[in-house]
């Protein structure tokens, strides 16, 4: 394993919610990581953000660990969940409240 891939698999595992994304979570830098940053807030989430600008090799090698083309990416429990499409879709269909819960991610209730 290359050390980028090292690197990403570290933080994806060491966090329970890990977001890896255009910009920070206070300034997002693509309309699709800002859609993931109001929804993990939304629900009160408690996550970590990791800008993928700050480095050209990361950038690539989140696209190359996961296998998926796109940033930004989301990670429960070191699972890589989907991309901004699938898990806002999650979201409206109340299955991202379901599945944070069954990985016992504290969610703020909604109405």
């Amino acid at each position: 394993m290359s050390d980028i891939n090292s690197w990403i698999d570290s933080e994806v595992k060491s966090g329970d919610v890990v977001l890896f994304m255009k910009g920070t979570p206070n300034f997002p830098q693509c309309g699709f990581s800002g859609q993931l940053v109001q929804i993990l807030d939304y629900l009160g989430v408690d996550y970590k953000g990791v800008n993928v600008l700050d480095n050209d090799e990361l950038r690539q090698g989140i696209k190359d660990y996961a296998q998926w083309p796109t940033i930004p990416q989301l990670y429960v429990k070191g699972e890589f969940l989907g991309g901004c499409d699938i898990v806002r879709e999650m979201f409206q269909a109340n299955e991202l409240q379901d599945h944070l819960k069954g990985a016992g991610i504290t969610i703020r209730e909604t109405a």
